[in-house]
């Protein structure tokens, strides 16, 4: 492990992050709507992660929607200088377990002011394009981050759920930070992982335990450890209500390290 980061480090929108990250759209009611049973808990959770050397949050405004950016500000606001929340937008949700994505200029932009205001901050570090919408042109999605972030409003630019084409379309108007993509042990094959390696850009894992079907200390340290030998550049974000398995998952990175 480099110093008390879990997993060893890598460089992250500027930020030198733990490769485990925490994911959050756990933190949030059935059908990732509204707020969690317990919120109390919930924000617990949230410190004891950044005491246990995790400082890269992952989350999104469309969790809730809205309420664990919300829960992230009571939580953790004000921010340490090394911690790195990422959020994404472009996603809308009209009901529980319903999501429809929304890459429209003006939706965009609308959706990274509010997420500035719920985080309590003048720039986000790391903003996603949660889902790259087909009824618009991906230029002009990326291309409205792009401006948000020549206005300072944010930092780092990633894509989220796409293919090696969509990387290559985005990469021709803007830079890009991260890409997030589902990658586990069921599903372990990406052309976008390889890609990301060769351009130099962080892959982050979502879903990395398969939505619980690796749990326990063992099936969490294989499943876990299979990702981070993937490459350098692989930062896995699994997500978790629940204190004593964010320990274990800790620990299943630290053991080997």
């Amino acid at each position: 492990m480099t110093g008390s980061r879990p997993g060893g480090t890598l460089t992250l929108a500027g930020v030198t992050v733990a490769r485990l990250g925490l994911g959050t759209m756990r933190l949030t009611g059935p059908g990732t709507w509204d707020d969690p049973t317990d919120r109390v808990g919930a924000v617990r959770l949230l410190r004891h992660a950044v005491d246990s050397g995790i400082n890269h949050i992952d989350t999104a405004d469309a969790y809730g929607p809205h309420t664990v950016e919300d829960l992230i500000r009571w939580a953790l606001h004000p921010y340490s200088d090394d911690l790195l929340i990422a959020t994404k937008v472009g996603m809308v949700r009209p009901a529980p377990n319903v999501w429809h994505p929304l890459g429209r200029p003006e939706y965009l932009r609308a959706a990274v002011e509010a997420s500035l205001r719920r985080l309590a901050v003048e720039r986000i570090g790391l903003c996603y394009l949660h889902r790259v919408d087909p009824t618009v042109l991906l230029a002009d999605q990326v291309g409205t981050l792009a401006e948000l972030q020549q206005e300072g409003k944010i930092g780092a630019i990633g894509l989220s759920k796409v293919t090696v084409d969509q990387i290559e379309q985005a990469r021709a108007t803007i830079p890009i930070d991260a890409v997030q993509n589902v990658l586990n042990l069921d599903e372990p094959d990406d052309p976008a992982l390889e890609h990301c390696h060769d351009l130099g850009i962080p892959y982050i894992p979502y879903r990395p335990l398969n939505a619980g079907r690796h749990t326990g200390p063992d099936g969490a340290a294989k499943a876990l450890r299979h990702l981070l030998d993937r490459g350098p550049h692989v930062a896995p974000i699994p997500g978790t209500s629940n204190r004593g398995h964010l320990d274990e998952l800790i620990a299943a990175v630290t053991q080997e390290t």
